[in-house]
C-alpha cells in the first residue's frame, strides 16, 4: 500500500522478478512474495469493497484472519474465486481481480450503497423481505449475493491424495511454543508431527527474532527439525489443519506450488496446540479506512518481505507488543508517531515520537487515511497500525469439545485445562512472551528437563475494548460491514445471545469467521447489557478453522471414483452371452441380455415363469454373525425375531432405524446355534453391518460374538422357475433335499457349496453359493443345462418385473422415509414381541398407529401400465394426493399392468376405484392385494 519496499529487508528473491497485474494494473514482485506483499509493496491501497456498503477495504492483516484482500485470481487462464491474498503465493502471470465490485475496487459504481447507510441498518434484510414476498427479492438478492465469481471453465483436477497417517505426538503451529513442544517430544524419542500453515517453521520468531539458550533463533529451529527427523517425525510447512473431529481425528491441507496438493488425516496418541494468537484492531471512527492495518502484520512484511506498510505512520496501542513495530519501521526511514493508552509505558523506540495517555479518535480521509485525530489533536498521516490486544486461537480446542476460560490479565478467552484431549501452549493459551511460551511447550511436549530459556522480557498488556457511546461509525466486523451502533441496536431488540447476534448482524460471518471481529463483538455486547464476558458467552466454532477448497477435502473421490461401482466376478461372462449392464445399488449387474430392453425384460420374464431363469445374485449381503451371542444380536437388530430359527433354516425379516422406519428387508441363513449369514440387500449391506457392529460394541460383549462381511469371497448363482429342479440335476449337481426357506452346507466338485431354497421371483428357487473362484465353473456349468432345457438368463429389470407380481417389496422403491413394517402387512412382531430390539419404541408412537398411514397395497388397471411415481387422489374434498404408484410393469404372464402403491389406509380400501393423476392426466383403477400372481404360494413347492 506504500507502494515501497525496503532495499535489503525481507527473504524474497529479488534475483526472480515476477510480473503481475492487479484491477488491469502492471505490478510486480519476486518469488517468495504472498499477493498480500506484493500489493503492499506495488502500491494499491483499495483493494475490495465490503460486502453490504461496497466501502473501501485495504490490507489489515497476515493470515487467515485478513478480512479484507479477497481477490479472484487467474493463472494459465483459469480463475479460483475469493482466494485470500495473504496466504497465496505469487505467481508469474497472475491476474488478480477485487471481489465485490464493478468495474474494479478503486471505481466500484456500488459505492453509492454506503451513502444509503441510515436505512440499511442491522435487521434490515429481515425485516425488509417478509414485505411482498421473498420470491420478489431473491432474483435481486441473488445476484448481490456472494464475493468472487466463479469460472465456469474451471475443474480442478482430481489430483490431491487423501493420506492416513498416524504418530505419537502432533504439534500445530511451528512458532517458538510448537517447536519447544516438538523438541522437547522427539528428544524423549516420540514420533512427531510438526504443522505449520506458514513456508517455514519459525512462527513470530521469523519477524520478532531473538536469542534461544543464548544462541540466534534460527539454530534453535535447525536444532528441533533435526530432532525431529532423527526420532521418526515429519514435518508440514505451508499446511493448514483445519478441523478437530471425534475419535481424536484431524484434518490438514497441504498446499504445494509444484506437485498436487495433498489432504492429511491424522491420529496421534497427544495433540499439542500452539497456534498463536491474532492481534485484535481499535475502534475508533473510520476504523475500515485502507491504510488501517495490524501492527503485527507491518512487522511482519518489513521483515520477511521488505513490504513498507506506510510513510507517515501512527501507531495506536496499549501493550508493548507494537514497541518492535515502531523501532523497525522508523529504523526502515519512517516517520513513526506512538500513540500508547497507558500511562506507564517503555521508553520510545531511537526515532519515534512517542504519545502516552492518548488514544485515536477518529480516522480521516475520503477514500483512505489521510490523517487522525488523537485527542483532539490533528496528525496528518498515510497509515495507521493499531494494536488492540491479542485473541488466543482457541478454534481447534473448541472444535475438539473443549472449553474456555476468561483470563482477565489478558482480557482473552483461553482454553479451560482438561476438557480436551489437546494441550495448549504459548500465545494460543494465553502466554504473550517468548520465555512463557517456550516453557509451556516444553511441558506440553512432556519434556523432562530445563525447557528452553529466551532474553526477550514478557509483554505488558492493558486490555482494550469496544467502548459503547463512541461517535461515528466504528466498525466490528469490516467485511460484513457490522458497526458498533448495529451491536447497540441488536441489543435493544432483544438479540442478546451471541449467537442471536451473530445471526441478526452477520457478525463473524465473513470469510475469516470473524477472527478479528468476535470477541469485540462479545465484548461490545457485554458492555451494552452490563454482563461479563464469561456471561455473555461465545458463539460456537465449527471446522473449518480456515477455507478449504472442495476439491480438496474430496480428493480424487469424484465421478466414478466418488462412489466406485462394485463388481461382479462373472462379468465377463454375462458380458460374452450379451449383458447391457447397469448401476443397481452401487453394483454394475445385466439389466437384460440383447439389445432391446422391453423386449428382452418381457421375454425373460415370460421364459422364466414358463420354464426357468437363471441370475447372478452374488451381490446379495452375506454377513456372517458367529458366537454364543449372535442369536442375541440378531434378535436386538431385527424386528423379526431369528434366536427362534432352527439350523438349516432360513426366515425373512426387516432392520429398523431407531426411529422406526424400515431400513433393509433380508433372509437370515441359520448354519449352527452359534453361526448365521445375514443376506442383507445389495444395497445396504455395508449400513447393515455398521448397525450390527455398532450394537455389537454397544450393547453387547464384544468377545462373544463376530461380524464377517464375506460378501464378495462367494459368488451365489440363482436357478428358479418350474423346471429350475430338473435344469439343475441336468447340471450334474446334487441337490439336498431341502423345504421352502431351508439351506445346507453341502459340496460340488469338492468345493464347499451352499445351498438355499430362497425365493424372490415367487416360483420354486435354488441359491447355490461357492466360493469365487470356483464362481466361472459353476456359471459355465450351469449355462450349458440352461441351453438344454430352453431356459434364460434373465437381468435385474426381469426380475423386478417378476418380484412385483409376488408384491415382494424393494427397500427405496416400494418404501420411501416413513414407511414402518406394519405399513407393509408386516404388524406381528410389533404385537407379539415384548423383549427390546431397535426402533420398538418408535412403532407405538401416535403417529405410527394412526389408521390413515399409507399401507402397501396393488392397483390393477386396463391398457398401459400406471407411471412408477404417480398419485392417487383423494375421493372427495380438495385434491390432494393419499398415495402413490412404486413400482409398475405390464405382466406378460398375467397379460395385463401391474402395480404396486402406498395408499392411505390402503388395506381398507382394497376394491375401491380410485383416480391416478400424473402430469395432468387421470385414469382409473382398482385397489387390490399386493400380490397378484400365485397368492396362495403354491408355485415356491415346485
Amino acid at each position: 500500500m506504500s507502494g515501497w519496499r525496503h532495499p535489503t529487508l525481507g527473504a524474497v528473491d529479488r534475483a526472480r522478478p515476477l510480473a503481475f497485474d492487479f484491477d488491469g494494473q502492471a505490478l510486480s514482485g519476486f518469488a517468495g512474495d504472498t499477493l498480500a506483499s506484493a500489493l503492499l509493496a506495488g502500491g494499491p491501497r483499495i483493494l475490495g469493497r465490503s460486502f453490504k456498503y461496497h466501502r473501501p477495504r485495504g490490507l489489515w492483516g497476515m493470515g487467515g484472519e485478513e478480512p479484507n484482500a479477497i481477490l479472484d485470481v487467474t493463472i494459465d487462464g483459469q480463475t479460483t474465486p475469493n482466494l485470500r491474498a495473504t496466504t497465496e503465493g505469487l505467481r508469474d502471470g497472475m491476474a488478480l481481480r477485487s471481489v465485490n465490485a464493478a468495474p474494479d475496487a478503486a471505481r466500484d459504481r456500488f459505492g453509492i450503497m454506503d451513502i444509503a447507510h441510515r436505512f440499511l441498518p442491522a435487521g434490515f434484510y429481515y425485516k425488509t423481505f417478509m414485505a411482498l414476498g421473498w420470491m420478489r427479492w431473491e432474483p435481486m438478492i441473488r445476484r448481490m449475493a456472494g464475493l468472487g465469481r466463479l469460472d465456469g471453465t474451471h475443474h480442478p483436477p482430481a489430483e490431491t491424495p487423501s493420506i492416513n497417517a498416524t504418530c505419537d505426538v502432533l504439534v500445530i503451529g511451528a512458532g517458538p511454543a510448537g517447536l519447544a513442544a516438538a523438541r522437547a517430544a522427539a528428544t524423549e524419542g516420540r514420533s512427531v508431527w510438526l504443522v505449520d500453515e506458514a513456508v517455514q517453521p519459525g512462527g513470530s520468531l521469523r519477524w520478532r527474532g531473538g536469542d534461544i539458550d543464548g544462541a540466534p533463533w534460527p539454530d534453535f529451529v535447525a536444532d528441533t527439525c533435526a530432532a525431529v527427523h532423527s526420532a521418526g517425525g515429519r514435518i508440514l510447512t505451508d499446511t493448514v489443519l483445519w478441523g478437530a473431529f471425534d475419535h481424536g481425528l484431524y484434518a490438514a491441507w497441504e498446499r504445494r506450488s509444484d506437485r498436487p496438493d495433498r489432504h492429511w488425516r491424522l491420529r496421534a496418541q497427544d495433540v499439542v496446540l500452539a497456534a498463536g494468537a491474532i492481534e485484535r484492531p481499535l475502534w475508533f471512527a473510520n476504523n475500515d479506512l485502507p491504510g488501517v492495518m495490524s501492527s503485527e502484520a507491518a512487522l511482519h512484511y518489513l521483515h520477511l518481505y521488505g513490504g513498507v506498510a506506510g510513510r507517515c505512520i501512527v501507531l495506536a496501542c496499549a501493550n508493548d507488543a507494537p514497541y518492535a513495530t515502531a523501532a523497525a519501521l522508523a529504523q526502515a526511514g519512517c516517520q513513526v508517531t506512538l500513540v500508547d493508552a497507558r500511562r506507564d509505558t517503555p521508553t520510545a523506540p531511537d526515532g519515534v515520537h512517542l504519545l502516552r495517555g492518548a488514544r485515536v479518535d477518529r480516522a480521516h480521509g475520503l477514500r483512505e487515511v489521510g490523517a487522525v485525530s488523537v485527542e483532539g489533536q490533528y496528525i496528518d498521516c498515510d497509515t495507521v497500525l493499531v494494536s488492540g490486544g491479542f485473541t488466543p486461537s482457541v478454534h481447534l480446542h473448541c472444535q475438539a469439545g473443549g472449553k474456555l476460560d476468561f483470563d482477565p490479565a489478558t482480557d482473552a478467552l483461553i482454553p479451560r485445562a482438561g476438557t480436551a484431549s489437546i494441550r495448549t501452549a504459548g500465545a494460543a493459551n494465553g502466554a504473550f512472551g517468548l520465555t512463557t511460551a517456550l516453557a509451556q511447550g516444553h511441558v506440553a511436549g512432556g519434556g523432562s528437563g530445563p525447557a528452553p530459556r529466551a532474553t526477550t522480557p514478557d509483554w505488558t498488556l492493558s486490555p482494550m475494548r469496544p467502548v459503547p457511546g463512541t461517535k461515528g461509525r466504528v466498525w466490528i466486523d469490516p467485511q460484513n460491514d457490522v458497526t458498533l451502533k448495529d451491536v447497540r441496536i441488536a441489543a435493544q431488540e432483544g438479540y442478546r445471545s451471541v449467537e442471536h447476534l451473530k445471526r441478526y448482524t452477520t457478525l463473524g460471518m465473513a470469510t475469516d469467521q470473524g477472527r478479528s471481529a468476535n470477541f469485540a463483538g462479545l465484548a461490545a455486547m457485554a458492555a451494552l447489557t452490563g454482563q461479563t464476558i464469561p456471561e455473555t458467552g461465545t458463539t460456537t466454532y465449527r471446522p473449518p478453522f480456515t477455507p478449504v477448497p472442495l476439491s480438496v477435502i474430496g480428493g480424487m473421490r469424484r465421478g466414478e471414483a466418488f462412489s466406485p461401482p462394485k463388481r461382479l466376478p462373472l462379468e465377463g461372462q454375462h458380458r460374452a452371452i450379451g449383458a447391457q449392464f447397469r448401476e443397481y445399488g452401487g453394483w454394475l449387474r445385466p439389466a437384460h441380455y440383447g439389445s432391446d430392453e422391453a423386449s428382452a425384460q418381457q421375454t425373460e420374464a415370460r421364459i422364466a415363469r414358463q420354464v426357468a431363469g437363471l441370475y447372478d445374485a452374488s451381490p446379495l449381503g452375506k454377513i456372517e454373525v458367529l458366537g454364543p451371542d449372535a442369536a442375541a444380536l440378531l434378535d436386538f437388530c431385527g424386528y423379526v425375531r431369528m434366536s427362534t430359527l432352527k439350523p438349516g433354516r432360513a426366515r425373512y425379516g426387516f432392520m429398523l432405524s431407531e426411529t422406526g422406519i424400515v431400513h433393509d428387508d433380508g433372509v437370515v441363513l441359520r448354519l449352527a446355534e452359534d453361526h448365521f449369514v445375514v443376506s442383507a440387500s445389495s444395497s445396504h449391506v455395508t449400513s447393515v453391518r455398521l448397525i450390527l457392529e455398532e450394537a455389537r460394541q454397544d450393547t453387547f460383549n464384544p468377545a462373544s460374538v463376530f461380524l464377517h462381511d464375506v460378501t464378495a469371497h462367494w459368488v451365489t448363482m440363482t436357478v428358479s422357475g418350474p423346471a429350475a429342479r430338473a435344469l439343475i440335476a441336468g447340471a450334474g449337481i446334487d441337490l439336498p433335499d431341502l423345504p421352502h426357506m431351508g439351506v445346507s452346507e453341502t459340496t460340488w466338485q469338492g468345493h464347499p457349496m451352499r445351498v438355499a431354497r430362497i425365493s424372490f421371483t415367487g416360483d420354486a428357487s435354488w441359491e447355490m453359493s461357492v466360493p469365487a473362484r470356483h464362481g466361472a465353473a459353476l456359471f459355465a456349468t450351469l449355462d450349458a443345462a440352461r441351453q438344454t432345457h430352453g431356459a434364460v438368463w434373465i437381468g435385474l429389470e426381469a426380475l423386478m418385473l417378476l418380484r412385483a407380481e409376488k408384491g415382494y417389496i424393494l427397500i427405496g422403491k416400494d418404501t420411501d422415509g416413513i414407511t414402518m413394517p406394519h405399513d407393509l402387512g408386516w404388524g406381528g412382531p410389533r404385537d407379539k414381541r415384548a423383549d427390546e430390539y431397535f426402533g420398538r419404541r418408535s412403532l407405538f408412537t401416535p403417529e405410527a398407529r394412526r389408521p390413515d398411514r399409507r399401507q402397501l397395497v396393488g392397483l390393477e388397471t386396463t391398457g398401459t401400465p400406471l407411471p412408477t411415481g404417480a398419485h392417487v387422489l383423494a375421493a372427495d374434498g380438495p385434491r390432494r394426493s393419499v398415495g402413490f404408484v412404486t413400482s409398475s410393469y405390464h405382466s406378460p404372464t398375467l397379460g395385463r399392468p401391474i402395480a404396486l402403491a402406498m395408499i392411505e389406509a390402503g388395506r381398507d380400501r382394497i376394491g375401491q376405484e380410485v383416480t391416478v393423476f400424473h402430469l395432468g392426466e387421470t385414469v382409473s383403477a382398482r385397489i387390490s392385494a399386493a400380490c397378484a400372481f400365485d397368492p396362495e404360494g403354491e408355485r415356491l413347492n415346485g
